[in-house]
């Protein structure tokens, strides 16, 4: 038994150590916090020097959460500047699809394809100092010069629109409006919005820390808890 112990205790801290990942276990439920930091790699492994969150690592780890009876609830933790789009929105939706209750916290920054992360949760807060880029699709290396790519880039950016809308209060056309905006970056087209316009303009749900967002995971937790024990 003690075997046990000491073996479940090492898993946790390597948890801690390579995803950023901690169970919390308390009287109001059990909570698994996970981090987006940094990039979200995808199938091109970045350099070493680079922080990273690996969706090859966090898409499993979503699916056992879902299915362990020893969790009730996710807080995904986020400072991120973005990253593969496709990785982003395979994680972004795992966690729409999930049943558990889920809620993100936006912590420095969530942007580019951390937008549809952070809005992927069931309630969404963000810290006042935080910021979140909303900006086109945009590709690095050999890009080839036809109408083709260029229809391929804006479905992807219809993607991207469609899940953030879906998931969020923010109207197409708002969304749509800070995506192509040409006056609020030097060099950039996009939009960057702190916390409150974040929260006023439908982006994100609310105005927040750590102690708001674990007091709106918790409540889920118990009507949740409060449902099967009627069932």
């Amino acid at each position: 038994m003690e075997d046990k112990n000491a073996q479940m205790k090492q898993q946790e801290r390597e948890q801690v150590v390579e995803l950023g990942a901690d169970i919390t276990k308390s009287k109001q439920g059990n909570i698994y916090t996970l981090t987006i930091i940094g990039q979200v790699e995808g199938h091109q492994v970045l350099p070493e020097n680079c922080k990273t969150t690996k969706y090859e690592h966090i898409l499993p780890l979503l699916a056992g959460i879902e299915e362990s009876d020893d969790i009730d609830g996710l807080l995904l933790l986020l400072n991120t500047v973005g990253g593969d789009i496709e990785a982003g929105l395979a994680i972004a939706e795992m966690i729409a699809g999930m049943k558990k209750p889920t809620v993100s916290l936006v912590l420095g920054g969530g942007h580019s394809i951390g937008i549809p992360l952070a809005v992927c949760t069931k309630r969404s807060f963000i810290t006042p100092t935080a910021s979140m880029t909303v900006h086109p699709v945009r590709m690095t290396g050999l890009v080839v010069g036809a109408p083709q790519t260029f229809r391929y880039f804006q479905r992807i950016q219809e993607q991207i629109a469609d899940f953030v809308t879906s998931n969020s209060k923010i109207s197409r056309e708002k969304f749509e409006h800070y995506m192509m905006a040409t006056g609020e970056m030097a060099t950039d087209v996009g939009t960057i919005l702190y916390g409150k316009e974040a929260v006023a303009s439908g982006l994100i749900d609310k105005l927040g820390g750590l102690n708001d967002a674990l007091s709106a995971l918790h409540k889920m937790i118990n009507k949740n808890q409060t449902k099967k024990e009627k069932n």
